[in-house]
């Protein structure tokens, strides 16, 4: 006899950031207590946040739930509409490249995302891969505009920071440590160490320098 297949776990996450009827945590809840049940899942937990924009980095609802989904909890998350969970498309799709490393599926009743079906796993392939393809088109742009720019004889990068390199010779004379210069001069330790590797044998006054990161 073939051994019955495991019942998911699911795990819904529902968002308001007004009080109005229509958008309530429990008309949300019970919408996605509905679907669950239509699946066959269990539910596991429900996560809540209210009066939360989702522009908001943190939110406490959301927050336990990626904590209970790394403790593997539940096998799903479920999501009235994409909106409710993430913040911008990229939020959503590192979530569900999360949540797919964790072996969770991701269901957005609405949107018809859903990854736990052939179609839905196809999808989230499809938009990582707009996703890259907008990385690299954005990348490419900005070094063609570079390019352009060095062509055009503009000075590209961070401007060159002028030194007193004598007074730091004199300061490291002293014994003071590169921290000690960075702070007195108003200038990294990074910035202070580059100036003197710059050909620190030489008698200059006056050292250029990229500025520090």
């Amino acid at each position: 006899m073939e051994m019955e297949k495991k019942q998911k776990r699911v795990a819904f996450y529902c968002r308001v950031s007004t009080h109005l009827q229509s958008q309530s945590l429990e008309n949300q809840a019970s919408e996605l207590k509905r679907y669950a049940d239509q699946r066959g899942w269990t539910a596991a937990g429900t996560y809540c946040d209210e009066g939360i924009s989702g522009a908001k980095d943190r939110r406490p609802g959301l927050d336990e739930l990626m904590r209970d989904a790394r403790r593997c909890r539940f096998d799903v998350v479920c999501v009235l509409k994409f909106d409710r969970f993430a913040r911008s498309a990229r939020h959503l799709l590192n979530a569900l490249a999360e949540f797919q490393d964790m072996r969770i599926d991701f269901c957005s009743v609405t949107d018809g995302i859903d990854t736990s079906t052939t179609y839905g796993r196809a999808m989230f392939t499809i938009a990582g891969a707009f996703a890259e393809l907008e990385r690299e088109v954005i990348r490419e742009r900005v070094i063609l505009g570079v390019r352009k720019a060095k062509e055009r004889g503009k000075k590209v990068g961070r401007p060159r920071l002028a030194l007193d390199y004598g007074r730091i010779k004199a300061l490291v004379s002293q014994g003071r440590s590169r921290s000690e210069i960075g702070r007195t001069l108003g200038i990294s330790r990074m910035t202070v160490s580059r100036a003197l590797a710059q050909n620190p044998t030489q008698n200059r006054e006056v050292v250029s320098v990229g500025t520090a990161a």
